[in-house]
């Protein structure tokens, strides 16, 4: 039996297993860090098939790591459980309906992600113990990944250190491994403290915080002329000192997300935004204090690592659906905008063409996978922590099809569909293409070797951390 067949033999013999995992976790939405019951789920299956799992890791409850087998190579296969506050939707329905009115829900998938993985690493475990092969899988349990930046903390703690190679996935409206980047970012509150006055009788007394949160924007929007163009600087007002204008506000805090392609260059445009920050300060006679909340490096696509789960996930195919799952992913697709409908989709245009494009979303879902394109140079606009793993260890990344043509992340028509018969077809085969790309890599461990010169070359400086030592994970 080829170890196509084999592998994808080893998922189908306990898929029924997997998919109930991911409607368990589905039926139990719980946001970042407080994922108790998804995290008990998924290590109750490790513990099943048996994984020796260790909790709590890097000071978070919710993170665990599941490991079967001894020795070299040490495979990591990550996995994700959190869901989105506000998007609860009931299973496979295409009409808005939430189960719970401003409910959680898995908006953008991490039930079928957490699952997947899982079933990568089970028939990973499964074919390390037929085959007798010396070697570890292992499974991460990553929590926070929305708003906590889990990862990230993880690989400060130096939890995947000792990894030869990470594979990840993640749920989306396509088939394809990711060649390109996103962006690098990081969380800082700047709070700003005066003091309260008469704003009419005695304005001269006061020190107006809120002044020093308006003047800080002000004067940030005029250092946008001379930053690169691709980075980002968002911020939002946490404290406006209170709702009397009358009063010289005392305390004000805004808070900001800084972004940009490398990590090096957000931590550099971090430093600039802190100088303005003291120039509001002075201008306004205030005191300012400033905490770096969280952050997140950009992801590196390991090429080596990258290609091998490239071919493994074209010999697995895409996901197969039926004629149900067809008619369905179009009832979807007609909630979309107009011009979501009309437009190709962006990503398959670029690898097949816009005719070829165009048809493939008529259909209503992607059951084609993509050729690999590597392009690290680009980014795509959004941040995730997989990326502080790519600081660490050799990384490769695919996204399977859960959800039809067009279907954003973080909606409601995202949580439906991950629910469905469409999810979860499109997590199995993400479990299949996994664990074939991993057996791969025990199979030739030459692999491995290349992607650590790889990587060698591209963090030549080894993992450079979002946030200093003193920041934690907000449980």
């Amino acid at each position: 039996m080829e170890l196509r067949d084999k592998i994808c033999s080893l998922v189908d013999a306990k898929a029924d297993r997997f998919v109930q995992l991911n409607d368990s976790i589905w039926s139990t939405p719980e946001l970042d860090f407080k994922e108790t019951k998804s995290a008990a789920a998924l290590i109750g299956a490790l513990k099943a098939e048996g994984f020796q799992v260790e909790e709590g890791l890097a000071g978070i409850p919710t993170a665990f790591v599941g490991s079967w087998g001894s020795g070299k190579p040490v495979i990591g296969i990550l996995g994700e459980f959190d869901a989105l506050p506000g998007l609860s939707q009931k299973a496979g329905c295409p009409v808005k309906e939430p189960v719970e009115e401003g409910g959680n829900g898995h908006g953008c998938g991490h039930c079928a992600l957490g699952s997947g993985s899982l079933a990568a690493a089970v028939a990973v475990k499964d074919y390390l113990q037929e085959t007798g092969k010396a070697g570890t899988i292992r499974y991460y349990g990553c929590p926070g990944e929305e708003h906590g930046c889990g990862k990230m903390f993880m690989t400060r703690d130096g939890v995947f250190a000792d990894l030869d190679a990470a594979l990840t996935w993640h749920p989306g409206d396509s088939n394809s491994v990711w060649g390109i980047s996103t962006l690098a970012n990081r969380h800082i509150h700047f709070h700003f403290k005066g003091k309260t006055a008469h704003a009419a009788a005695a304005p001269q007394m006061g020190r107006s915080a809120l002044d020093a949160c308006e003047l800080m924007n002000v004067g940030v929007n005029y250092l946008r002329e001379h930053v690169i163009p691709e980075a980002r600087i968002h911020y939002a007002y946490l404290d406006v000192g209170g709702d009397a204008p009358n009063v010289v506000q005392g305390t004000a805090t805004t808070y900001y997300m800084i972004r940009a392609p490398k990590i090096k260059q957000v931590l550099e445009l971090c430093d600039r935004v802190l100088d303005v920050a003291r120039g509001a300060a002075l201008m306004t006679g205030t005191e300012m204090t400033y905490e770096i909340k969280q952050g997140l490096c950009d992801y590196i696509p390991n090429r080596a690592l990258s290609e091998l789960a490239a071919e493994c996930f074209s010999q697995v195919g895409a996901p197969e659906f039926d004629e149900a799952d067809f008619a369905l992913a179009k009832e979807f697709r007609a909630t979309l905008s107009e011009r979501e409908r009309s437009a190709p989709p962006l990503a398959i245009a670029q690898l097949l063409g816009a005719p070829r494009a165009m048809e493939i979303a008529e259909s209503g879902l992607c059951d084609v996978v993509l050729p690999y394109a590597h392009m690290p140079q680009m980014a795509m606009p959004g941040s995730t922590d997989v990326g502080d793993v790519s600081y660490a260890v050799p990384t490769a990344q695919l996204g399977s099809a859960c959800a039809a043509i067009g279907t954003g992340a973080h909606t409601w028509q995202m949580t439906a569909q991950v629910g469905s018969a469409i999810g979860h077809k499109g997590l199995l085969t993400a479990g299949k293409a996994l664990a074939l790309t991993a057996a791969r890599l025990f199979e030739d461990p030459a692999v491995i070797d290349r992607a650590k010169q790889e990587h060698k070359l591209n963090v030549p400086d080894g993992y450079l951390c979002p946030v200093p030592d003193d920041v934690k994970p907000s449980l």
